[in-house]
């Protein structure tokens, strides 16, 4: 019988108490191969607490990071990135916590990477049409959009660009500079992308259904668009000679 792929499972909070026990006992239950890592940013809500009391009540399956410096997706990520490809496990993911990205479709994202041969498989929003659930329709043209202007200025091979429902090969994700990253938000989803693209690394999706969050408050402000609109375009002029590279 082949051992399954060890999976840490990296989910950044931020006012998740609702949430958070839910998820992490979703995630588990996908098998004991599959772990979670909680990266909690000061959250003024106690999910830091509800965090640690899930570690407690399941140890060895659930990891707690407390984050104390600059608040942010980008800023959140690159800390728990850089711990995850550290540690002993085969696949890494990247999942919100809001259940936007529901936990039932990491055995697919996960077997995309083992039986694919990928180093990225994305949960895709835009695979097969457009797959999201409870969105008015003016997110629904800025995602639409955002997601063509992305590809048309880098080039980058994907359908959906922009999803942070991610799995990726450890081996992979440790050769990505993320100590050297330094956009936030979804403009950070970009940045990692293009930096696979740029290391080579084979790039897959699997169709996802995307649906809107259950509890607590988007984290979607003017600031991320517009940083979203100028990074694509750093990225570019950082390494001309990657756009539209293929793994």
């Amino acid at each position: 019988m082949t051992t399954p792929p060890r999976v840490l499972v990296v989910t950044p909070t931020y006012n998740e108490r609702d949430n958070l026990p839910v998820l992490v006992r979703q995630v588990i239950a996908r098998g004991p191969h599959f772990s979670i890592l909680v990266v909690d940013d000061a959250s003024p809500d106690g999910t830091g607490a509800i965090a640690d009391a899930l570690a407690a009540e399941f140890p060895g399956r659930v990891q707690v990071m407390h984050r104390t410096g600059k608040r942010g997706l980008g800023r959140s990520y690159v800390d728990a990135l850089s711990l995850a490809v550290t540690q002993d496990v085969d696949i890494v993911c990247q999942m919100d916590a809001d259940f936007s990205h529901d936990p039932q479709y990491l055995p697919a994202l996960v077997e995309g990477v083992t039986a694919g041969g990928l180093d990225l498989v994305i949960g895709s929003r835009y695979l097969h049409g457009v797959s999201v659930v409870n969105w008015p329709l003016s997110r629904l043209i800025l995602s639409t959009f955002a997601n063509r202007y992305v590809r048309f200025i880098t080039g980058l091979p994907a359908r959906d660009c922009t999803s942070g429902y991610r799995c990726w090969r450890r081996e992979a994700l440790a050769r990505l500079p993320l100590e050297r990253f330094v956009s936030d938000g979804y403009a950070f989803l970009v940045e990692m992308l293009f930096e696979a693209m740029g290391a080579g690394c084979r790039i897959g999706e699997v169709p996802i259904i995307y649906v809107e969050r259950r509890e607590g408050q988007s984290k979607m402000s003017k600031g991320v668009i517009l940083e979203s609109v100028f990074v694509p375009w750093r990225l570019v002029a950082r390494h001309p000679s990657w756009r539209g590279r293929r793994g």
